[in-house]
Parts: C-alpha cells; sequence; structure tokens
C-alpha cells in the first residue's frame, strides 16, 4: 500500500517499523456536545484504512482518544449546573452510538485525558527540565524556539510564522509562538501540580496517550482532520521530539474538510449538521456512502441534493445484492458463468489496486459499480 505523507508531501510506499504491524493513533474529539457530519469523517476514513490493512494481513492496533477536559466542557458543565463527568460520559456514549452506527469498529484503545493526568504531568516536568519547556507563575510554556524544525509538518518556517502571529496580549510568554503546556485555573475541573492548581494545554495530551497506549515514542501513523495540522500536530511533534530525541510519527494523514451547500462547516455561521439529524432521516449507510464516495483528502460538500443522490446510488447497490441473491436461490447457474466469475476477478483486482493507491475510496467505488453492471447484464442475459 501507498499513502500520502502529509510530512514530506508525497506518496510513499507504507513500511512499518515492525514487519506485519501497524500502530495507528487518530486524534479523537472533545466531548462536550453530539458528533457533527465533520466529526464522521476521520472515523469512517481511518476505520476504512485499519480495514484495509487488516484484508492485506496487517496487525493493526487502532487508538482514538478522546479529550474530556476542556473549556468548553467547563462552561456546557457550569451551564447545566452539572459536573464535567456527566458531561463528557453522556457524549462519549453519543460517539460510539455513531461509530457503531457507521458500520465502524470502536478503537482498540480509547484513551481519556482526565485518566491520563499524572503521566501529563510526569511529561511535562520533563521538558522543563530540559529547556524545552519554562514556568511563568502557576503557567508553563513550550519554548517553540528549542525545537530547530518547528514548522516542518506545515511546511512553515519560524521566521514566516512570527510575521503572521498576532501581538499576543499575555506578555509572559518568551515568544508569541510559545504554547501552553499547563495553566493555572481557578474554575472548573482541575489538578494539584509542581506549577500550580490547573489543567494541561490540549497539545500534550495526545502524545502523552501516544505514548502510554503504546509503549514507544515512535508509531507508524498518526491521524486526523486536515485542521489539526497546524498548530496541535505541529506542537505534538516539537514536545514529543524535544522530550524524547527520535521522530515521532514515520506518517502523517490529514482528511479534507466538509463543506455544507459549499460553504465551510461552522458552528459560527450555524451550518452545521449532527450526524444523529441527518442519521433520522436517511440512516448511517447512507452517511458512510457519503464519506468515501470522495478521496479522503479532497474537500467534500453535503448538501441534501448530493445525500439523496448517495441515497440513491446505495439503492442500486441493495437492488444488485437482492437480484443475486434471487438469481442463485433460484439456480441460474452463475457459478458456471466463467465470463461473471472473470470479471469479478478483475473489478476485485481493480479495487484491491485503489484501495492500495493511497485509499482511493472514490476510485474503489466506482470499481464497485463497474461489478454491479457486469452482474446486472449477466443476470439479465440468463433471463432472456
Amino acid at each position: 500500500m501507498k499513502l500520502y505523507n502529509s510530512y514530506s508531501q508525497k506518496i510513499e510506499e507504507l513500511k512499518p517499523i515492525e514487519p506485519g504491524k501497524i500502530s495507528m493513533y487518530v486524534c479523537g474529539p472533545t466531548v462536550y456536545n453530539y458528533p457533527h457530519i465533520g466529526n464522521a469523517r476521520p472515523i469512517v476514513v481511518f476505520d476504512t484504512l485499519k480495514k484495509a490493512l487488516s484484508a492485506q494481513g496487517y496487525e493493526v492496533t487502532f487508538a482514538s482518544n478522546y479529550t474530556d477536559v476542556d473549556d468548553k466542557i467547563i462552561k456546557t458543565a457550569i451551564e447545566q449546573n452539572v459536573s464535567e463527568k456527566e458531561i463528557t460520559d453522556k457524549f462519549i456514549v453519543a460517539y460510539n452510538d455513531v461509530r457503531k452506527g457507521l458500520h465502524a469498529d470502536l478503537p482498540d484503545y480509547a484513551p481519556r485525558v482526565t485518566e491520563t493526568m499524572d503521566k501529563i504531568i510526569e511529561f511535562i516536568e520533563k521538558m522543563v527540565e530540559n529547556g524545552s519547556a519554562y514556568q511563568v507563575g502557576g503557567d508553563v510554556y513550550f519554548r517553540v524556539n528549542s525545537d530547530k524544525k518547528y514548522g516542518e509538518l506545515s511546511h512553515q518556517s519560524i521566521d514566516d510564522l512570527m510575521v503572521g502571529a498576532r501581538i499576543d496580549e499575555n506578555e509572559k510568554k518568551e515568544n508569541p509562538l510559545d504554547f501552553t503546556l499547563w495553566k493555572e485555573t481557578t474554575e472548573g475541573i482541575k489538578w494539584d501540580s509542581p506549577w500550580s492548581k490547573g489543567r494541561p494545554g490540549w497539545h500534550t495530551e495526545c502524545v502523552v496517550m501516544i505514548q502510554d497506549v503504546f509503549k514507544k515514542t515512535l508509531i507508524d501513523i498518526h491521524g486526523g482532520g486536515l485542521d489539526l495540522k497546524f498548530p496541535h500536530h505541529e506542537n505534538e511533534i516539537a514536545q514529543s521530539e524535544c522530550a524524547n530525541g527520535c521522530t515521532f510519527s514515520k506518517y502523517w494523514m490529514h482528511n479534507g474538510y466538509i463543506n455544507v451547500d459549499n460553504v465551510k462547516m461552522s458552528k459560527s455561521l450555524g451550518n452545521f449538521k449532527t450526524v444523529r439529524e441527518i442519521a433520522n432521516v436517511y440512516g448511517y449507510e447512507v452517511i458512510r456512502y457519503f464519506l468515501v464516495s470522495s478521496h479522503y483528502r479532497s474537500p467534500i460538500n453535503y448538501s441534501l441534493e448530493i445525500i439523496e443522490q448517495c441515497k440513491s446510488a446505495l439503492e442500486r447497490l441493495y437492488t444488485c445484492r437482492e437480484s443475486l441473491d434471487f438469481a442463485i436461490k433460484n439456480a441460474k447457474d452463475i457459478a458456471d458463468d466463467t465470463e461473471l466469475i472473470d470479471r469479478i476477478n478483475s473489478r476485485r483486482e481493480q479495487f484491491i489496486e485503489a484501495m492500495d493507491d493511497d485509499l482511493n475510496t472514490a476510485d474503489g467505488v466506482a470499481a464497485i459499480f463497474d461489478l454491479v453492471k457486469d452482474i446486472n447484464i449477466s443476470i439479465l442475459d440468463k433471463e432472456v
């Protein structure tokens, strides 16, 4: 299999660290609301990748976290007068329901930030000790200048980032690009630390959970949405490599954005669609079909017209399957149709070739519909 590596910006042959085994981590959601269609895309993309790799014989260990401490979670808990855990437990169940509805396997590991706090604090202490992080009052910041390769994932130089940086109101930081590892807080859930009562910065959490799950500092594949590429994944790399002195992930994969009626989906615009709203009308299989009908790196547009087209396309597949079942049940000698068997084998190779080409599900779906055409023609010929 060949995959596009966001870090090198090249299609590369997949060569795992350990032959026959793949370690894969995908950044999960912050759980304070019901999952929207944008959240569903990485669920489907990386579930499809895991299944494609498993079909090739790889032993895939797949982890995806839940961020269960965040300002949005605290705000929601305060508004509803409940604990943060009540909010996060509720929406983790909602995310798992969506995974199951989309026929996506649950991750082998689904760590929560709140369950990894001791290791997060230890990790930050390590960076303070080696000079890649510094304390100011009760806060701790990562020193971006300690990472000479900072910006290589997003292909931006520190100088360019500095030019584009906004004037930071936080004058405590040495550099406007430095980011928070630990912040002192008086509101919401908090933990004791060597620096203050507070909670970790978002960018640190995944690094620690990866090390905790996989028991190593280098994994095969790290994935997530394109919106995470900078600064989140860039900051993950900086911390991991400054703390551990080695490469963090061999391959970086990012799925494209979802637009709604040709406008980028945004809560501020009020144009986001929850998965369950769509599923209540069209079902989960239509949503999964919609999400695999385009290449994972391409932007994808959601509209009622497109989702209706996906529903119709899926119905063609159902109809073909029913026709095939009927033909087999009524002894139409499908198994003796050597020409059809040859076409089926050809379409299978066409499908595998598409999936091996950077998980090209769009071409894979095209191969399936070519097969549908072949089957329908064969059945029609036998009925004439």
